[in-house]
């Protein structure tokens, strides 16, 4: 098991910023891929970024390319995403998900990832 923990989340302006955090507790993302997803209401949970822990390569859905980015902090054992020029449209609960896929290209499927957190709503006005 792999114990994930969001925070970060809140109600922001079209146009504002949020920084997301995902902690895993009492266990290190080494060797992990980790990712956020969203779940709007009444659509499928769907990909927003990913990145793999060792190397730091990356990579984002379109709808987030240019402003949103993931990153990883290797001695807080954090992942973030910084999402910046919110749109109302990515309103939605956000989930952090892990998966021990090592040297493997990464992943963008809800069924790649086999560690999920609870979720942190972010919620953008217009």
């Amino acid at each position: 098991q792999v114990p994930l923990v969001e925070s970060g989340g809140g109600v922001v302006q079209a146009g504002g910023s949020l920084r997301l955090s995902c902690a895993a507790s009492g266990r290190t993302f080494s060797n992990y891929h980790v990712g956020w997803f969203c779940q709007a209401p009444g659509k499928e949970r769907e990909f927003v970024a990913a990145i793999r822990w060792t190397g730091g390569d990356t990579v984002y859905a379109d709808s987030v390319k240019g402003r949103f980015t993931i990153a990883r902090d290797n001695a807080k054992n954090m992942v973030y995403l910084q999402m910046n020029v919110l749109k109302p449209e990515d309103t939605a609960p956000y989930y952090c998900a892990a998966a021990l896929l090592n040297g493997l290209p990464l992943r963008v499927g809800v069924r790649d990832y086999a560690y999920w957190g609870q979720g942190t709503q972010v919620t953008v006005s217009s």
